[in-house]
């Protein structure tokens, strides 16, 4: 235990105990055993091949996209939203999607949120006054559109099991008061430039703006976005592709304990291993299946010439569905110039193949989903 690190609990006037952390960095400093500079060093390494497959990827950036789109269902999965990644898809197709529209909602504003923060930092030096206005972005026509969007609280908020309250909440983030200064050297932290490794930084900013919660609603959203635009305004990612939320909702409740360990012990290494595995962890996952899809390519190119499906047109159809999952035959028209008769045959042939399927029900305006593909990407994001 390392009392000199931990932070006070305040009695507030309603005789509830609020919790004040110490600022960063934590003092005595982050000790690096054999563990902790192999995971650092691991999770490095993880995340330049991570970074590096970009370029070996049909339409990089649209694949990372679909990435971004993931993780953006993942953490939303996080805080309780119930819906699914082909309801995201169908939702960009302008379909009615089969999950709750509201649910949705909130995945896409996660993804708008998300490039907007990346854009932002990318030439911006970092400050909480962007952080308000993503969270503005993140919670825009939302259930938590009415939960002061971009506002610093100004309100006691908890944190516990549905029905609990401020006297037996699990933990009692600051009284609103001490907010505006946690964050502002929790600001200056991040903009310093110091001699402390980056994944190291981040980890320790993650938990501290978990541990402040500075919002009514969305902090660990919020907190979740960090990390990656700290990650893409560093140049360690060069694209958003660290779906780092699939790891956090697998082991949620050891996230929890880890955050909670930082408070009640001053116990800031078993928390940097833990987050440290995890970049490792989604690293490898995120480039299996950036490999897995190269060759679901080069399989169904395969399939398309042994079965003499279309000529280069079905090439030009597959490439399309990399892209864009979900299509209509006006989609395919337009995207390959063809006209209507002979992108309706090309779609009739590839539902044959099982590449394509129906997912509307409808004889008009039908639109088709590539499954293969939504297959590899969905993993991990079920209820």
């Amino acid at each position: 235990m390392h009392e000199s690190r931990m932070g006070i609990t305040v009695r507030q006037n309603g005789g509830y105990q609020a919790y004040v952390p110490k600022p960063l960095p934590p003092d005595p400093p982050v000790h690096f055993d054999d563990e902790l500079h192999h995971l650092l060093s691991e999770a490095d390494r993880a995340l330049a091949r991570l970074d590096g497959m970009t370029t070996i990827l049909p339409n990089a950036d649209l694949f990372v996209a679909m990435y971004v789109k993931k993780e953006a269902l993942l953490s939303s999965q996080i805080e309780g939203t119930q819906a699914s990644l082909q309801g995201v898809l169908e939702f960009e197709a302008d379909m009615v999607p089969a999950d709750d529209i509201n649910e949705v909602k909130e995945v896409i504003n996660y993804i708008r949120a998300m490039d907007e923060g990346i854009r932002r930092t990318s030439h911006e030096l970092f400050s909480i006054a962007i952080l308000q206005e993503i969270h503005r972005t993140l919670l825009e026509e939302t259930r938590g559109g009415k939960k002061e969007p971009g506002k610093i609280r100004t309100v006691q908020n908890w944190i516990g099991p549905p029905g609990s309250g401020l006297h037996s909440a699990t933990f009692v983030p600051p009284p609103p008061k001490k907010v505006p200064e946690l964050l502002k050297d929790l600001e200056s932290f991040i903009v310093t430039d110091d001699r402390i490794p980056p994944l190291i930084k981040i980890g320790l900013v993650h938990s501290q703006f978990e541990t402040i919660h500075p919002f009514i609603y969305g902090n660990g959203r919020m907190g979740r976005l960090l990390i990656t635009f700290y990650l893409c305004q560093k140049g360690i990612l060069a694209r958003p592709l660290l779906y780092l939320s699939i790891y956090l909702k697998q082991h949620r409740e050891e996230y929890y304990n880890n955050l909670q360990k930082i408070r009640i012990e001053g116990d800031w290494e078993s928390w940097l291993k833990f987050f440290l595995r995890g970049i490792i962890e989604v690293s490898k996952e995120a480039l299996a299946n950036a490999k897995e899809i190269i060759a679901l390519k080069e399989r169904l190119i395969d399939t398309l010439v042994k079965n003499t499906v279309g000529g280069l047109s079905a090439v030009r159809l597959l490439d399309l569905l990399f892209t864009k999952p979900v299509v209509t035959v006006a989609d395919i028209s337009s995207a390959l110039g063809i006209s209507h008769q002979p992108a309706y045959d090309l779609v009739d042939q590839f539902e044959k193949l099982e590449i394509l399927r129906e997912i509307t029900g409808k004889k008009r305006y039908k639109k088709y989903l590539f499954t293969d593909y939504l297959r590899i990407i969905e993993r991990g994001t079920g209820q």
